[in-house]
């Protein structure tokens, strides 16, 4: 009877770990310096090398139920720097990825695992996030294998065009190439609908930020959702957000998402057919594989006297 129960628990637990696999809420964080992390990031004026203060705010923890694909496309539990392993040529600080994941979780207990994609890099045109270019290549390679061992991409989180506001041209520009950009990625993906939560700038690193803040502002696009991070605090460098700062926009790009989640249904699927098919994935373990393990103990138990 003992070895019995075991077998029924060991096919419970089989029954159920597709449930939970396919319950990972996949996140794509995208763009520049200020989505990869910054908050907290000083330079010493006496030997000009930056380091991270170390301080985590609350809203940007570390939580079981977030992990982040790090750079060897394994899952780990997600902790700040997020981007720390991704962006490693700079020194990276808080950003917004925990904050959005916690805030999601704390708004929603039930919404399930959450798993953030890093692929911010700091100073990147959105030249470089072309089809075609290296970043755009290391996003979709990373972003696909994050779905390896299940789970839905929810969302495309982007945070860039600092370093566009430089030139005119690219000012002028941007918002065609980023209109362009998302439009690659959903098709990329095969998520024509896949909702994408973007962040006006609060800086730049040249003197056209407001063409490119309009062009953000401007940009119409089904399950496009623009968060303005005009007015947030800014570190001493004035380009990049402080430690709260970061920690706030983090919770407006949550609430911006949680738009397109349904009320009625918080841990809701994209997919029906999904659903269904992981249903009866489960159906198919009792009626099928339970009297095939009774009728195999029935055989072998003799064997076990």
């Amino acid at each position: 009877m003992p070895c019995l129960l075991l077998l029924v628990f060991l096919i419970q637990s089989w029954a159920v770990k597709a449930q939970q696999v396919y319950d990972r809420n996949i996140f794509i964080l995208a763009g520049q310096s200020n989505m990869a992390g910054r908050g907290g990031v000083l330079n010493n004026t006496g030997t000009g090398i930056a380091t991270w203060d170390g301080v985590v705010p609350p809203q940007s923890r570390p939580n079981p139920s977030v992990l982040k694909l790090d750079a060897h496309l394994t899952w780990v539990e997600a902790r700040e720097p997020l981007d720390a392993d991704i962006d490693s040529r700079k020194t990276n600080g808080v950003g917004p990825g925990m904050a959005f994941a916690n805030s999601v979780l704390e708004k929603h207990p039930d919404f399930g695992l959450i798993g953030l994609v890093p692929c911010a890099i700091g100073g990147s045109n959105i030249s470089e996030w072309e089809r075609g270019k290296e970043l755009y290549f290391q996003m979709i390679k990373r972003a696909k294998a994050s779905l390896r061992d299940g789970g839905t991409i929810r969302a495309l989180l982007w945070y860039q065009g600092e370093t566009d506001t430089v030139n005119l041209h690219d000012a002028q520009s941007y918002q065609r190439r980023v209109h362009k950009f998302f439009l690659d990625v959903r098709d990329d993906l095969q998520s024509p609908l896949l909702p994408i939560i973007q962040v006006a700038l609060a800086s730049g690193s040249g003197p056209h930020i407001e063409i490119v803040r309009q062009a953000q502002l401007g940009i119409d696009l089904l399950n496009l959702r623009t968060v303005d991070a005009h007015g947030l605090p800014l570190q001493p460098d004035g380009l990049h957000l402080s430690t709260p700062a970061q920690a706030h926009l983090g919770q407006m790009m949550a609430n911006a998402f949680l738009q397109f989640v349904p009320s009625s249904n918080v841990n809701y699927k994209v997919s029906p057919i999904l659903n269904e098919a992981i249903r009866l994935y489960n159906y198919a373990f009792y009626v099928c594989m339970l009297p095939l393990f009774i009728t195999l103990f029935t055989i072998m138990y003799p064997s076990f006297l």
